[in-house]
């Protein structure tokens, strides 16, 4: 992933939200983000990738949003049902306290699934409370006109592209572009909203109290019926919890695919130009996921996602980057042309808005060694690879022992041109290696001695030109001085010992120059200019990597010290961005699948670790 800090930007920052005071809520099929103060300002309907009906995190005034709170001054608070995806906003009021509870029911693949159901519950439990609600989409990312027919009840929103039916127990009001309501709750009274997406059968249909009442508890159902099939009992259940739910949240069910992230273009940088859309299916990804999924025993989640992987990653074609593309649709397209929506001013002013991913087109040759350790994983852990796949495995591993050498763009998919990345030739060392290890221990057919030659002489490369005497540590590109925090995979990858002088005296000058307080950034962009501008913030994922590699390493204490300290950035319902700004605050796409399962990573080689 294109993988940033600070302030800046021209837009009033009164009208957008800090990134973390979002949680998610979402149908195994589209999420949506629901800020602190009840609002819903991104949602995609009716899949991850599909154009924004809300966006107003990247535009508030074009993109479109759902406002639902208190009109009288009122505190609120958020949190999650416990070991559920349904998520409450609290309004506390001198006159009454009231909530929304937001969820959006998961439905069998045999009935509705096309409804896409996003409900709204507001419950007074205390005193009295007056409510006001907006609804006001903006289809296409903004760009699409609608019309709206309404009644007292009821309210339809139609453009070209797609309809939905809003139908509430409240009166509803419209202006012909947006629709509002205005209403007083007594202590135990409540008013539902639904929100369906209509056509293709699916007719706009009411949602009474007692039916609210019946989804939300199948929907909390659901959840912790899912959730109580891990087999974490550590230390740090509720993180590793929030995070295994939030992974689910981020799979799209009809492929088993994990999106990186449920937004696009929230900036690395504000102000800046980092900017992208992580709506997809990274194949580095591939790994970290099937080894936190098995982990925690949640091992059909695993087989959905290698399922995805091997019908789309072992696709036969001769493209110049070789078998593998570094991403896929969540429906296994591989076209993702990258458009910039000039018409929506980006969070914070944070322009270009970003659709699509340019990305596509690269070399990374880390992914094949994230694929082929995900199959080994699986191999070993889940269930045996069939002989087909073996075959598809030797095709990949033939191709990498002829590729490997090459320049590519790495695994920070920089737009500054191709370098001989340390870290992409681990990561070929990783693929060959596992494949090797999985072909002796079934007695499997392979070209073992061409295997073992390549593999040798990647281990040899690394040694000898991927190592700084000077620096006293491994380095990010091949003959250079420069530091990096990808290296931190390589006792996770078996690569070196974690003891070993060598990565001891590595992980000693990745903690001097690339670590702050726990937090470790990726590197130094003006030692390595990587083709875009603007400084980094720190990247979440490497400070997950880092706590596991003194873990590894045996420093224990600074491992769990780091540990959690990492958890105090999490926000108030403890998901994470990508990237953390110099004041601490969320920065890049929320929220982001590959910090939730390195934390998963972390926490349990951790856990095991301390005994």
């Amino acid at each position: 992933m294109a993988f940033g800090n600070g302030s800046g930007g021209d837009a009033d920052g009164s009208r957008y939200l800090p990134i973390s005071e979002h949680g998610l809520i979402g149908d195994l099929r589209t999420a949506a983000l629901v800020g602190t103060n009840g609002t819903i300002d991104w949602y995609c309907c009716p899949r991850f990738d599909a154009p924004s009906v809300f966006a107003s995190i990247l535009d508030a005034d074009r993109g479109g949003s759902w406002e639902l709170a208190a009109e009288v001054p009122a505190r609120t608070r958020q949190f999650y049902f416990p070991d559920t995806n349904v998520l409450i906003t609290r309004f506390y009021a001198a006159d009454g306290v009231a909530e929304i509870q937001d969820f959006m029911p998961v439905v069998d693949e045999s009935r509705e699934a096309a409804r896409h159901r996003l409900i709204r519950r507001v419950i007074c439990v205390r005193g009295t409370l007056p409510f006001r609600a907006r609804v006001a989409p903006r289809f296409g990312y903004g760009a699409e006109a609608h019309t709206v027919h309404a009644q007292a009840h009821e309210a339809v929103f139609a453009c070209p592209s797609i309809s939905l039916a809003l139908t509430s127990t409240a009166p509803l009001e419209t202006d012909g572009t947006d629709v509002w309501s205005h209403f007083k709750l007594l202590e135990g009274e409540s008013v539902v909203f639904a929100l369906d997406e209509i056509g293709d059968g699916v007719r706009p249909r009411a949602c009474p109290r007692a039916e609210a009442q019946e989804q939300f508890e199948a929907t909390v159902r659901f959840w912790s019926t899912w959730l109580s099939r891990s087999r974490y009992r550590g230390r740090w259940r509720e993180m590793v919890n929030r995070s295994a739910l939030t992974l689910k949240l981020l799979t799209y069910i009809p492929t088993g695919a994990i999106v990186a992230a449920a937004t696009t273009s929230l900036p690395e940088r504000v102000g800046g130009e980092r900017n992208w859309d992580y709506r997809y299916v990274w194949v580095r990804d591939a790994a970290f996921c099937v080894y936190a999924m098995l982990r925690l025993g949640f091992t059909s989640e695993a087989e959905a996602f290698m399922g995805f992987l091997s019908a789309r990653c072992f696709a036969p074609g001769a493209r110049p980057a070789g078998p593998l593309q570094i991403m896929y649709g969540i429906d296994g397209r591989s076209d993702l042309p990258e458009v910039e929506l000039s018409h929506l001013e980006g969070y914070l002013g944070s322009a270009p808005v970003r659709v699509g991913n340019a990305a596509t087109g690269q070399l990374q040759l880390d992914i094949y060694g994230a694929l082929i350790d995900s199959v080994y994983l699986y191999d070993k852990w889940g269930r045996p690879i069939s002989s087909d796949h073996w075959d598809e495995v030797g095709v990949v591993v033939d191709w990498l022992c002829d590729n490997w050498d090459q320049p590519d763009e790495g695994v920070w998919e920089t737009r500054g041109g191709r370098k001989d990345f340390v870290y992409s030739r681990l990561m070929c060392w990783v693929a060959i290696e596992r494949a090797i290890r999985m072909a002796n221990r079934r007695g499997l057919p392979a070209d073992l001695p061409r295997w073992q030659q390549s593999r040798d002489a990647i281990y040899r490369q690394i040694m000898r030109e991927g190592w700084s005497a000077e620096r006293g540590a491994f380095v990010q590109g091949l003959g250079d001085d420069v530091l990096d925090a990808s290296v931190l995979m390589m006792p996770m990858a078996k690569f070196i010992a974690p003891t070993d002088p060598k990565w001891l005296s590595t992980l000693d000058a990745l903690t001097t120059e690339l670590v702050s307080d726990s937090l470790v950034y990726r590197y130094d962009p003006g030692a390595s200019p990587d083709g875009l501008r603007g400084s980094e913030g720190t990247f979440s994922i490497c400070s997950f990597w880092y706590v596991e590699a003194l873990t590894r390493a045996g420093r224990l204490e600074e491992a769990r010290l780091a540990f959690e300290k990492m958890l105090t950035y999490a926000n108030h319902v403890g998901l994470y961005a990508e990237e953390i700004g110099r004041s601490g605050e969320q920065l890049g796409n929320f929220p982001q699948a590959f910090t939730h399962l390195s934390l998963i990573s972390a926490a349990f080689n951790l856990d095991r670790a301390l005994g």
